[in-house]
């Protein structure tokens, strides 16, 4: 019997990867969803080798895929309670929106 690829591999190590990158430009949000997403095509994929490990080839990409997914998934909620935190400190939503604005204003561009 020819190996076969699990099919969720590629897409988890790559969907993690990505979740590196909206931690940073989504207050955590997006990492959070984004790694929580991988890190389910990894275990669905865990699953599917458990039931016939012999069929599948790249079992240690499902395993480099959860890793990054919980790597992800940690600093999407690091980031996620910095910004509540940083939001809190400042006095509340509004004020951390005026501060973005004066900010924004600061490097000429134009705020309503």
């Amino acid at each position: 019997m020819e190996q076969q690829k699990l099919p969720n591999a590629t897409a988890s190590i790559v969907i993690g990867s990505i979740s590196f990158i909206c931690c940073c430009f989504s207050m955590g949000i997006g990492g959070i969803l984004l790694s929580g997403i991988a890190y389910f095509l990894a275990i669905k994929d865990e699953k599917l080798y458990a039931q016939e490990p012999e069929a599948y080839s790249n079992f240690s990409q499902v395993k480099t895929a959860k890793i990054i997914a919980i790597i992800g998934l940690v600093i999407g909620i690091i980031t996620l309670l910095w910004s509540i935190y940083y939001i809190y400190s400042l006095g509340g939503w509004e004020a951390y929106m005026e501060q973005t604005k004066d900010a924004w204003r600061q490097m000429g561009i134009e705020v309503e």
